[in-house]
């Protein structure tokens, strides 16, 4: 998003506590004149001086192996964090957008997920510190468009993959890809016909961007609508890279949505966006940069 920014001619100031993140991969643009990273935690007021036009809070551990980790800071930082940055936002009327997540649907009943759909989440169960942290602050960035005004934007981000990424990161492409280059058993969770979308970050970054300059004051879906079991993703990254580790099977978490895929009709009318990087090509260019990393 940082470089995105920057391309686009904007100044931009990167705001993270590392706690999941890499200074590592802003490296390449310290130095540039139109940007700034600070390390903070937006929990507490964030140190930003104005004029703003627009404060986009990404903000969150998103893999279920570190949001179950931090789940207290998970749950604050959608809650007072989103505040801070709402407050920032709206302390220099800049716009705001809120990075959401297709977890507000939970594990699905309807397929596929349509903004207008509810959800259908466990608020006690181990996943509920990131769901509703982010069910939360929905409900808050709509509080404040409704309350001072303010031009707020909500995308729902769905399974999104790319290089700089962690290797360790827990999700499901990175750990493939790991095991798969490794030499190790690939982990499948359940029988692996559970589905997911996986939306090429550069593809996801463009959806945002177009989110941000639009007059949308209610969620909206960014992922791609090709939907894959889990079983033929493994076999896709073991085909992509030249291995042969056998697949390996585990229970399936508590609460795992079985089925996951956007309906991005919305997307497509209001921003005239879809995915454009089909998802061999996405992994071929991820896989360059873990053949790099390992």
């Amino acid at each position: 998003m940082c470089d995105r920014l920057l391309e686009e001619g904007h100044t931009v100031v990167a705001v993270d506590n590392l706690l999941t993140g890499s200074e590592r991969n802003v490296a390449h643009l310290n130095g540039r004149a139109r940007f700034q990273f600070i390390c903070h935690d937006i929990t507490r007021p964030v140190p930003v001086d104005g004029p703003l036009d627009a404060v986009l809070n990404l903000a969150s551990p998103a893999s279920p192996k570190d949001y179950m980790q931090h789940s207290i800071g998970t749950l604050d930082v959608g809650s007072a964090g989103t505040r801070n940055m709402l407050e920032l936002a709206r302390a220099n009327s800049a716009r705001f957008l809120l990075a959401s997540t297709s977890e507000c649907y939970g594990d699905p009943l309807e397929h596929p997920q349509t903004e207008t759909y509810w959800g259908n989440v466990n608020p006690v169960g181990p996943r509920s510190c990131y769901d509703e942290s982010k069910r939360f602050a929905e409900a808050l960035t709509m509080a404040y468009h409704r309350t001072f005004g303010m031009r707020t934007n909500i995308a729902r981000i769905f399974n999104t993959y790319g290089p700089r990424m962690k290797l360790d990161d827990g999700r499901v492409v990175p750990a493939f890809l790991a095991q798969a280059l490794r030499g190790e058993a690939i982990t499948i969770f359940g029988d692996g016909s559970q589905t997911r979308s996986f939306c090429y970050v550069a593809d996801l970054v463009d959806g945002i961007y177009r989110l941000m300059q639009s007059a949308e004051r209610y969620p909206v879906n960014l992922g791609n609508p090709n939907e894959i079991t889990i079983r033929e993703f493994a076999e896709q990254i073991l085909r992509i890279t030249g291995g042969s580790s056998p697949l390996s099977h585990e229970a399936l978490p508590e609460d795992d949505p079985k089925k996951r895929q956007p309906d991005i009709s919305k997307a497509r009318r209001l921003l005239g966006w879809q995915p454009r990087v089909q998802l061999e090509e996405g992994l071929r260019l991820t896989l360059d940069y873990f053949r790099s990393a390992i």
